[in-house]
């Protein structure tokens, strides 16, 4: 099967969703099949020297929403050779673009939303979710209306799409996400992580990796490490991410006045081996996030068999608490302090259960050769659709 992959970016800065589809192309090749991503990069951005798809980058796109009048006519000319489109996310053009090229065609597209018909957003940023409400009608609602699938990373965000806008139609599949099952030596990690920042060798490490935003909760973790870091000498607090909207200055200004601005470090973005000496080389990960879809580096932690202690609002909060692979707690200052006192109190032998069951959650649950086959299984249902309308369906709203 031939798949093409779009997304607005794949800078690895943007988050999860360029990860994933860096991963899943991985793995759909060793399954024999061919994945290629369109994007409304700049065909010289740097960060496609070292991705390992096939990149066909239409950009720059205008503005923040990306309009490039060379992506529709590409598009359009180049469907037929692609047994399936996959749109990741929304909101910009890379998924309307989508649907004025293909809706009325026979190559069919899917799209998934990873968590960004979220309720919170509505509530979070009011006038933000007003503008969209006026984009909606004629926008992303037919792009979900005439997709053949929009795909929910689990049974959680399915549910919370449907708060979003009253005007909602799709036709619905849950397909977990998942990530690669990381190969190689622990200790060579640990070693090229700590080479990087020597500083922190024979720490206690607590690992928050990722964007550095306010709906991640930085605050709240800052605030709970303030609470503990006294009894506890030897813990220090590693912020790992980019600081996508100027946040930094303010969470370190917060650090100095509660007096452990010596007990952070901020690595910046971290990547391949050197994030994963990063998360082996800490005892526990952290995300006290308020909204968070899916959790990509929550689910690479439990890979490397790193404890999660997370927010109810990271939406596979369930399957980490029922197999007792971390510790969650609701979005609070006091809960997110409790939740890494819980951890503290915890003894050895118990941390160290923790440890085994987080990495069998993850191969019961999020291991990508199972998230990949769950797509293709999708897609050949679409198949079997065409063949056989009657013998498929979807639930829909």
């Amino acid at each position: 099967m031939k798949i093409l992959q779009v997304i607005h970016s794949v800078n690895p800065a943007g988050g999860g969703p360029a990860e994933q589809v860096k991963q899943m192309f991985q793995v759909l090749r060793e399954m024999g099949h061919l994945t290629e991503a369109l994007t409304l990069d700049a065909p010289e951005s740097a960060w496609l020297r070292d991705i390992p798809i096939k990149v066909y980058a239409l950009g720059p796109g205008a503005f923040k929403y990306g309009y490039s009048p060379k992506f529709v006519p590409w598009l359009r000319k180049h469907a037929k050779d692609y047994d399936a489109v996959i749109v990741n996310g929304i909101w910009q053009y890379s998924s309307f673009g989508v649907w004025r090229a293909l809706h009325r065609q026979t190559t069919p597209y899917f799209v998934f939303l990873h968590g960004m018909l979220d309720p919170w957003f509505k509530y979070t940023y009011p006038l933000k979710h007003f503008k969209k409400w006026l984009y909606w009608p004629w926008g992303e609602y037919r792009v979900l209306r005439d997709a053949k699938a929009v795909l929910f990373t689990c049974e959680e965000e399915r549910l919370l799409a449907r708060k979003s806008f009253w005007l909602y139609k799709c036709k619905e599949a849950v397909v977990n996400l998942g990530v690669t099952m990381p190969s190689g030596d622990e200790n060579t990690r640990r070693e090229l992580f700590f080479n990087k920042f020597p500083e922190l060798r024979d720490k206690r490490l607590i690992l928050f990796l990722g964007r550095i935003h306010p709906k991640k909760g930085c605050d709240l973790l800052i605030k709970a490490f303030a609470r503990v870091a006294k009894e506890e000498p030897l813990l220090h607090l590693v912020i790992a991410g980019p600081d996508q909207v100027g946040w930094q200055v303010k969470l370190q200004k917060l650090a100095q006045k509660l007096n452990i601005s010596d007990r952070i470090t901020w690595t910046g973005i971290l990547s391949g081996e050197v994030k994963l000496g990063a998360v082996y080389s800490s005892e526990v990960f952290m995300l006290p996030s308020h909204q968070e879809n899916f959790g990509i580096a929550v689910v690479e932690a439990l890979a490397c068999g790193v404890p999660v202690l997370i927010s109810d609002k990271v939406n596979i909060w369930r399957e980490i608490q029922s197999d007792g692979a971390g510790l969650v707690a609701a979005d609070d200052s006091q809960s997110t302090t409790e939740l890494l006192m819980k951890w503290l109190a915890m003894s050895y032998d118990e941390q160290q259960t923790m440890r085994q069951k987080a990495k069998n959650c993850f191969l019961e649950h999020f291991e990508i050769h199972k998230t990949a086959q769950s797509l293709l299984d999708i897609l050949a249902k679409n198949r079997a659709q065409l063949e056989n309308p009657q013998s498929f369906m979807y639930r829909s709203m």
